[in-house]
């Protein structure tokens, strides 16, 4: 069961507060029926008028990494108008905004969407004796915050294990720091709510191993793809993903099925959507 969300209130210090009237009891109660009776009468008691669900809206973040190198304005307007159409209260972060912090406290914010427009992909290796390229079985994702040794001293202990890491954009590219599963497991703060990842990135569910991290931190599904992606199609398709999801009411599984056979594979690398779900 989803707990309750935190209420969010508006009202700013030094300003007075909304004042309400009191009625006595039976005014009340009979205020109430006649509001009841009204609304039956001319068919508006809508569905949830009366509920136990969550307080406020639902919310979403857009965590748009990707401007850095490959912006699409287009895309961050598109998404926050489907998402503010179905209700939903959006947070955008710019590339600059990416660090390593915020993918710390991405599960503090209860958000019930998360759209990761990142660069990612296998994290690689050098074996020591031979210095030859070796693939690991994790994908790194990657923040805007410039790489540094004296950064994370304790979190980069662990980075050949899949907590920090450095990640290019090319080879002899400047270096960023990159997030792998075990730092969504062990540096994360607090934990997802059933949220929804959808990570628009290369080889997200290449190997499962990241995205099960996050399944593990309390996310409800995690939504990727096979191979590397380019920025292009990744948008289109994700658009289409939020179009399904969002205003034709699909599952989960169903609304990947149905615009990874719309969209196809990526037609430069041939990546295809993908959903893994807790529980699979």
């Amino acid at each position: 069961m989803r707990r309750r969300k935190r209420e969010r209130r508006s009202h700013k210090a030094g300003q007075p507060r909304p004042q309400r009237r009191r009625l006595g009891r039976t005014a009340a109660a009979l205020a109430v029926l006649a509001f009841l009776a009204a609304a039956l009468a001319a068919g508006l008691l809508l569905r949830g008028l009366i509920t136990t669900g969550p307080s406020g809206p639902k919310t979403a973040a857009i965590v748009d990494q990707l401007s850095l190198t490959q912006p699409n304005p287009d895309f961050a307007a598109s998404a926050t108008r489907l998402l503010e159409q179905a209700g939903y209260t959006v947070d955008y972060f710019a590339g600059e905004q990416v660090t390593v912090d915020l993918y710390r406290n991405l599960p503090t914010h209860d958000y019930d969407l998360i759209i990761l427009r990142v660069h990612s992909g296998i994290v690689v290796q050098r074996d020591a004796a031979t210095g030859q390229k070796t693939k690991t079985e994790y994908v790194g994702l990657f923040t805007g915050e410039p790489y540094s040794e004296t950064k994370y001293l304790q979190e980069q202990v662990g980075r050949l294990v899949g907590r920090l890491g450095a990640g290019s954009y090319y080879e002899g590219g400047p270096r960023v720091f990159s997030i792998g599963p075990q730092y969504v497991q062990d540096s994360m703060r607090g934990r997802f709510d059933d949220t929804l990842i959808v990570m628009m990135g290369c080889d997200g569910l290449r190997s499962q191993r990241t995205a099960q991290a996050f399944l593990d931190k309390g996310a409800s599904a995690f939504v990727s793809w096979s191979q590397p992606v380019s920025a292009s199609h990744t948008d289109a398709a994700t658009l289409r993903l939020l179009e399904k999801l969002l205003l034709d009411g699909l599952t989960v599984g169903d609304a990947v099925a149905q615009t990874a056979a719309e969209v196809g594979p990526d037609p430069f690398y041939g990546a295809e959507l993908r959903v893994l779900q807790a529980g699979d």
